[in-house]
């Protein structure tokens, strides 16, 4: 049962991440548009910055430093009175009060951690990209739909969230539909995260002497659960190929092309 249920681990932290994913992207790409100088170029660091390094190599620092991160606040808050530097030589050493999880903890809390800060870096690195998409939509809508807002009374603020941000979808559906399908490819780095994935348990059930199956011997199938994955992965991308032609078409539904003629509807 164990790698069904790394199945359903796989599909809750699409659904959990792809959301938080928008979340930070929005956040990020109106930021990055922000009349307030600070503001815009925190937006646009945090594009650049994650955007310009490796995936892998941001997976495998990141989660370390995220974690070193909130045990150093929660040292400094439950162990107020330790003297001794948190940082010694390459060893990273707070109380026991401080660890997360503490070392009492059942297994599903280390998991359900693990899992968290994997959901986490996860959104941060792929919100990076999604702000890059959602700015170059939200400079697609054209200046003439703020004008006339702004020509009707609207304030800045009416004209983004009523204008701006409902035109902005269509433009950026095909770069977000991109993203999501390298999200979904990108799943198998849950194996480095150390959460059980998928990826995980087909090396193991695969493999014929693995740490966990000793009393079962049999030979080397991990070329068939790994043949498994790639049609469970291929099969997934092809639902979700459907459903986004569904949705942008939905999206696109009574507006002009550039030639003139409307999309599946009456304008």
């Amino acid at each position: 049962m164990s790698i069904y249920w790394s199945v359903g681990t796989v599909l809750l932290l699409l659904a959990i991440t792809a959301p938080a994913a928008l979340l930070f992207g929005f956040g990020g790409a109106t930021a990055a548009r922000s009349r307030i100088a600070p503001l815009r170029w925190v937006g646009k660091a945090y594009i650049a910055v994650v955007r310009g390094v490796p995936d892998i190599a941001f997976f495998l620092f990141f989660v370390i430093a995220l974690d070193q991160f909130f045990e150093w606040i929660r040292h400094r808050v439950k162990c107020p009175d330790w003297d001794a530097p948190v940082r010694q030589g390459n060893d990273f050493v707070v109380c026991a009060e401080a660890k997360l999880p503490l070392g009492n903890a059942a297994q599903w809390v280390h998991e359900t951690y693990g899992f968290f800060l994997a959901v986490l870096t996860f959104a941060i690195v792929f919100g990076a990209f999604a702000a890059n998409v959602l700015f170059g939509a939200m400079r697609a809508v054209p200046r003439a739909q703020m004008e006339t807002a702004e020509a009707y009374g609207m304030t800045p603020r009416q004209s983004f969230w009523r204008i701006l941000v409902p035109q902005m979808w269509v433009y950026a559906l095909p770069g977000l539909s991109n993203l999501w399908m390298v999200l979904i490819k990108a799943t198998p780095l849950l194996f480095l995260l150390g959460v059980e994935d998928i990826v995980y348990w087909a090396r193991e059930l695969g493999g014929a002497k693995t740490a966990r199956f000793t009393d079962y011997p049999h030979p080397d199938w991990r070329v068939w659960y790994f043949l498994a994955l790639l049609v469970f992965y291929l099969a997934f991308t092809r639902v979700s190929e459907i459903a986004l032609d569904r949705l942008m078409a939905r999206l696109t539904k009574g507006q002009a092309t550039l030639g003139g003629k409307a999309q599946g509807g009456t304008v």
